[in-house]
């Protein structure tokens, strides 16, 4: 049964956008790994997360509780933005 294949995302990754069949599946110390087969025939063992078959993620690869443009972080932003500006029409004497 064929799995697939699968391109490679990570931003860092010597082969990131290539796409490379997927010949296992496998969890390795905990982290869902891909094997893949690279263009010359050689195997390559790539965390699933750096490719575009990572399962997807409210906060993406980011480990952070809460996202960090919401509205009302965006509206505190703005506020503290106003306080801060000099009141004199932008003009520094």
């Amino acid at each position: 049964m064929p799995l697939g294949w699968a391109e490679i995302t990570h931003p860092f990754h010597p082969r990131r956008g290539q796409r490379l069949q997927i010949l296992k599946a496998r969890q390795i110390s905990g982290v869902q790994t891909l094997i893949l087969r690279g263009p010359s025939g050689e195997t390559l063992v790539v965390n699933q997360d750096w490719t575009d078959q990572a399962k997807p993620s409210a906060n993406g690869s980011l480990d952070i509780g809460a996202n960090i443009l919401d509205a009302q972080s965006l509206l505190a932003l703005a506020e503290l933005v106003e306080n801060i500006r000099p009141q004199n029409g932008g003009v520094d004497t």
